[in-house]
């Protein structure tokens, strides 16, 4: 039995995507990222010279510095600058400027679902468009399971709040790498068909999770060449696709 969503997508369409880069001139590097209705910015300034207590200056350092809408910052906002640390520290070359220190500041305009794997995806494309060094690049997309055991890409808030379930996957991008051939490999492991940062909310079987990924990994290929073919484009141009 399929769900009826409130915006009439099929369970694994994903919302229209637009991405701008270069929006923020003070900013190093900057962009923008609208996945439906939500909506986030992402700037980013260094690389700065020296690193944060208890980093390794040996390395650069990723910073992260989520804004929400309104309000102050509280746990939510905590475990978001976490988890993008680790999965944008994952991606960098950390190595060509040791004892740096880059601030990614994220700013939420508006959330109305998927909220994680939208600032996720607009730090990647701000790191581009400031021309730091990467790997490759962080594809993220939100899965989530219904009550009745659907499977829906890509929820709002709505969707968000009904769900028993939802899980944020990152994928490394898979076809095309900003570094030549080879880049792909991290210690002697290829990463292309891998995954790089896993987020559950909720209980969710093993089952689920692996439909979750089955699901996801074409989505992240879609995010994948939209991004690809947005960094084709000028810094301030708009490019947008529906699912």
């Amino acid at each position: 039995m399929e769900v009826d969503r409130a915006d009439g997508r099929a369970p694994n369409q994903r919302r229209p995507v637009a991405c701008t880069r270069g929006i923020l001139h003070r900013a190093h590097g900057s962009a923008s990222w609208a996945q439906g209705d939500t909506k986030v910015i992402a700037a980013v300034y260094g690389p700065k010279a020296g690193t944060r207590k208890n980093e390794n200056p040996e390395k650069a350092c990723i910073e992260v510095i989520w804004k929400p809408k309104t309000g102050q910052s509280g746990k939510p906002e905590r475990e978001y600058e976490m988890v993008m640390k680790k999965t944008l520290q994952s991606i960098c070359l950390l190595n060509v400027h040791p004892n740096t220190t880059t601030s990614i500041i994220i700013q939420v305009v508006n959330d109305d679902g998927a909220l994680l794997p939208c600032a996720i995806n607009a730090a990647c494309a701000a790191l581009v468009d400031a021309g730091t060094p990467l790997k490759h690049l962080a594809i993220a997309i939100c899965c989530c399971m219904s009550e009745n055991g659907q499977i829906l890409l890509d929820p709002s808030k709505i969707e968000e709040q009904k769900v028993k379930s939802f899980v944020y996957l990152v994928f490394p991008n898979s076809i095309a790498s900003v570094l030549p051939e080879g880049s792909l490999k991290s210690r002697g492991e290829i990463t292309e068909h891998g995954i790089l940062t896993s987020v559950t909310h909720g209980v969710m079987t093993v089952d689920d999770y692996f439909s979750c990924l089955k699901l996801g990994r074409p989505a992240a290929a879609e995010l994948s060449d939209f991004i690809r073919n947005n960094l084709k484009l000028k810094p301030g141009n708009d490019s947008s696709k529906a699912a």
